[in-house]
């Protein structure tokens, strides 16, 4: 799992390429925590589109993101979603917790 970062007026662009699963979510999650530690976004946006797997450890990772925005009283925004991992989230009914475009 790769995740470049991208950040402009308080707003955080996470780019995520590779497979979101137990394995690469740990580091993953780390990877977020310090890029949202740094860059204190009122804003951040997780895209997805380079992801070519994901499991419940996605979800988690997702969720994590989303406690930490509201910590920030921000916003957090997953955008590009492809098939394999909308259906991952759709099962969990995660589009109500978390806006996903």
């Amino acid at each position: 799992m790769e995740i470049s970062a991208k950040s402009a007026d308080r707003n955080l662009l996470l780019e995520f390429s590779g497979e979101l699963d137990h394995h690469g979510a740990r580091d993953a999650l780390r990877e977020v925590e310090m890029a949202v530690d740094a860059a204190l976004p009122k804003k951040l946006v997780l895209d997805l589109s380079g992801v070519t797997f994901m499991d419940s450890s996605g979800i988690a990772l997702i969720l994590r993101a989303q406690q930490r925005m509201q910590l920030l009283d921000g916003s957090l925004l997953v955008c590009n979603v492809p098939a394999q991992a909308k259906r991952v989230l759709d099962a969990a009914g995660i589009g109500r917790l978390v806006t996903i475009r």
